[in-house]
């Protein structure tokens, strides 16, 4: 069955039937690189030459962060295919039907954060660059006006839905990786692939800190698109093989280099020609890279303002929507995006005009991720365990307002995920060290290195795979196949009822689509 882009979206959390899923890997790729060809992406290569990095060693710290990113974020992108919903809905299978809130408020949060800040980075970049260009003023005015157009582009690609995002999403992919290969000759003529950075050598104390940091820096971004990937992958297949959705997600992630390399070689041409624009204390990389640019290109910096800030906003505010209707499953995918977007538009002016919130919500995104990141060891892990096999019915028993089936557990709640999930996502948070920001009780522990990911992810893949075999899940949830790596218990599990308990759909020992 073949949807017009023209024809608004009227999927929920449901399963997508078998009919309408025509979307294919290349598709997923489209989106995910979409999402991520941005002027935010190109912030977050700045960071190595703002920590002192030389540009290879800035780019040794990009590339180990984004191929571990990427290998982390990939197998999110099974579980679409597998049930034919969102990865918050799918996350019932191994927090339980309640526990699945856990995934829907943190994409939740997510994307109101990472929409915030693409609406103001884009915005900016925007206006700074039509004020060289064209003399616009770089006036409250101007930028309200910036910040609205690409709100409202953005709330009404996010509306139509899937298709319309898919095309804004060819388009864009295209058109913002040319830009970025174009200013390879605007700045080819002043960027120096020897430039050194600020430390003498490796045995400095504060050298490996800085490394770190700068790959965990890198790492976040894939990280940040984990609860998202459902989202998409939901419309391909479920016959497609894994390898190739895996594959799809995984060289999406790669192919962020363009503009991770764009920032990173820019900042180390900023920091040669204006150094007080990569100024740890009060960075300024759009402003800088004005300050570089010749005139010739600001037209093409306005450009990827635009087509970057409408990619990355659609696939945040998109998923916002959906999750939003899968938690209170009386608003449609459309109201629930409708009535999101306004909030996240209202946030978006509240924060740059009358709380100064910018920094804060670059905070935010942060600690997000940092908690995001073990929640996506708990998914793996269970995928592993379980060898792909979900019910599809029984993991939409919250959003029909049922009880019990498969993922029932205790109450509704499977307390081996949502242990190690918050455990390792409060430990992880101990450990954060962002200077100036926020700096957890734990963060000077790695002379300065902000080591909460590696620490959550650690944590979260050890003490998940220490539940699972101290307190072993109940054999109906492992399909024909039976576990992997643990081993099952004989307990029952209740059948599928009602609110009021009566009989309502499949039983939990009831024949249900088998989804690998």
């Amino acid at each position: 069955m073949t949807t017009s882009i023209t024809e608004i979206e009227t999927h929920g959390v449901e399963r997508i039937p078998d009919e309408d899923r025509s979307a294919r890997p290349i598709d997923l790729f489209r989106l995910a690189f979409g999402g991520a060809n941005t002027f935010a992406t190109c912030v977050l290569g700045a960071f190595p030459v703002l920590l002192g990095l030389s540009f290879p060693q800035g780019l040794a710290a990009t590339v180990l962060g984004l191929v571990a990113g990427a290998l982390l974020l990939a197998p999110m992108a099974l579980f679409g295919p597998a049930n034919g919903t969102n990865n918050a809905v799918s996350s019932s299978a191994h927090l339980g039907v309640h526990g699945r809130i856990v995934g829907s408020f943190l994409s939740l949060l997510t994307a109101i954060a990472f929409f915030s800040i693409s609406v103001w980075s884009s915005g900016d970049a925007l206006i700074g660059g039509a004020h060289r260009l064209a003399g616009v003023p770089e006036s409250e005015v101007s930028y309200g006006v910036a910040y609205a157009v690409f709100a409202v582009l953005v709330l009404v690609v996010c509306i139509y839905g899937f298709r319309f995002m898919l095309l804004v999403n060819k388009v864009a992919v295209t058109a913002a990786s040319a830009l970025f290969v174009l200013g390879a000759f605007a700045f080819g003529g002043d960027f120096d692939p020897g430039y050194a950075g600020t430390f003498d050598s490796t045995a400095d104390p504060l050298f490996w800190p800085s490394f770190i940091g700068a790959a965990l820096i890198v790492l976040s971004n894939p990280v940040s698109f984990g609860a998202f990937l459902g989202d998409w992958s939901r419309y391909i297949p479920a016959a497609t093989p894994r390898r190739r959705v895996m594959g799809a997600a995984f060289l999406a992630q790669l192919a962020t280099l363009l503009p991770f390399v764009f920032g990173l070689a820019t900042a180390s041409v900023i920091a040669t020609k204006a150094a007080k624009y990569v100024d740890p204390a009060a960075p300024n990389y759009v402003g800088g890279l004005l300050a570089i640019s010749p005139g010739w290109y600001f037209l093409p910096l306005c450009l990827i303002a635009l087509i970057g800030g409408l990619s990355t906003g659609t696939t945040a505010l998109y998923g916002t929507g959906l999750d939003f209707s899968s938690v209170f499953p009386r608003f449609s995918r459309v109201r629930a995006t409708f009535l999101i977007g306004a909030l996240s538009i209202a946030f978006v002016f509240l924060g740059r005009f009358a709380l100064n919130l910018t920094q804060s919500i670059s905070t935010f995104a942060t600690l997000i991720v940092t908690c995001t990141a073990p929640w996506m060891i708990v998914m793996v892990i269970g995928y592993v365990t379980r060898r792909g096999w979900y019910d599809a019915e029984a993991l939409q028993v919250f959003n029909r307002r049922q009880r019990g089936g498969r993922y029932w557990f205790t109450h509704g709640w499977n307390w081996r995920g949502m242990s190690a999930w918050l455990v390792s996502a409060v430990v992880a948070l101990l450990f954060v060290n962002l200077p100036g920001q926020f700096v957890g009780p734990l963060g000077d522990l790695a002379n300065g290195a902000d080591i909460s990911l590696p620490v959550g992810l650690a944590l979260a893949a050890v003490s998940y795979l220490g539940l699972l075999a101290a307190f072993p899940e109940p054999r109906a949830v492992y399909g024909p196949d039976g576990p992997r790596l643990v081993r099952a218990s004989a307990a029952d599990t209740p059948p599928i009822t009602d609110s009021q308990g009566s009989p309502d759909g499949l039983s939990a020992t009831a024949s249900a689509p088998e989804h690998t």
